[in-house]
């Protein structure tokens, strides 16, 4: 396959931390509904535990999503493995608990990898330390993934380490390197081009700036970026950017995203590498 595999066909549909409307977050049935959806990828989040293990989970810590107390890291994977990872989902502002006692529990990145061949994955390194980046490059070379996984993180010494470490692996860009970027475009003084592939992962808006304008879009478009936007919501947000030229939208609610770029001629059922 080629360099840069994952974007082709380009990802339009992102499902952030899986199909978080209907399911736990960052769980395999989370992972698992969003890929009969058909979504084109899943966004998810790592920490790497006191025993060197991968495990997927977005927060630091256990207390908002199980009934475990305490740091991702100061767990070793089997500590992690007596939580409940359903704990806390409820539809109803906690009338109910369905999918508490349901055996749900904090799976490994190498599970999410295998229970999902051939899902593109967007992989955001949440611990900022040099072993999270090495275990990230052992275990997606081990089950042949570079090709299907974005690797994304708020922290640019990750980006920089795993840029040097695995090149055939993609990545985002992050915070301190898309605020020059933008600035530069703001001030009409973008390079011509890009040294390398450049993927956006930005919000729409960032404080008082607006950040995904059509023009923004335009001139990165034109020097060959990828432009995708979290966490939209809402259909008509969702149209208007697609509208712009947005590349991909992330969700939490993939549902919603796939009809709506199915209306507009943006993607098929077919589109979705499974």
């Amino acid at each position: 396959m080629s360099e840069h595999s994952f974007l082709n066909p380009m990802p339009r549909v992102i499902a952030h931390r899986g199909d978080s409307r209907n399911y736990p977050e960052n769980t395999l049935p989370a992972f698992r509904s969003a890929v009969e959806m058909g979504i084109d990828v899943v966004e998810t989040d790592i920490h790497i535990t006191k025993d060197g293990v991968l495990v997927i989970w977005h927060d630091p810590t256990l207390e908002r999503n199980t009934d475990g107390r305490g740091r991702i890291e100061d767990h070793t994977l089997a500590e992690l493995r007596t939580y409940d990872a359903g704990y806390t989902f409820t539809h109803d502002g906690g009338r109910s608990y369905p999918f508490r006692g349901k055996g749900i529990r904090i799976c490994t990145l190498a599970e999410a990898l295998e229970a999902c061949p051939g899902q593109r994955f967007n992989i955001d390194l949440k611990t900022r330390c040099p072993e999270i980046v090495d275990e990230f490059v052992r275990v997606i070379r081990e089950h042949d993934a570079c090709d299907r996984v974005v690797g994304a993180s708020f922290h640019l010494s990750n980006l920089r380490r795993l840029r040097k470490a695995a090149p055939e692996i993609l990545t985002s860009i992050t915070t301190a390197e898309v605020v020059p970027l933008l600035l530069r475009q703001k001030t009409h003084t973008l390079p011509s081009s890009f040294s390398r592939k450049i993927i956006f992962q930005i919000p729409r808006r960032a404080s008082f700036i607006k950040v995904v304008t059509p023009s923004f879009v335009r001139q990165m478009h034109e020097r060959g970026a990828v432009v995708m936007v979290w966490t939209i919501n809402d259909e008509a947000s969702m149209r208007e950017l697609f509208s712009m030229g947005v590349d991909s939208v992330m969700t939490d609610d993939p549902a919603l995203v796939i009809k709506v770029a199915e209306d507009m001629g943006l993607r098929t059922p077919a589109a979705s590498i499974r």
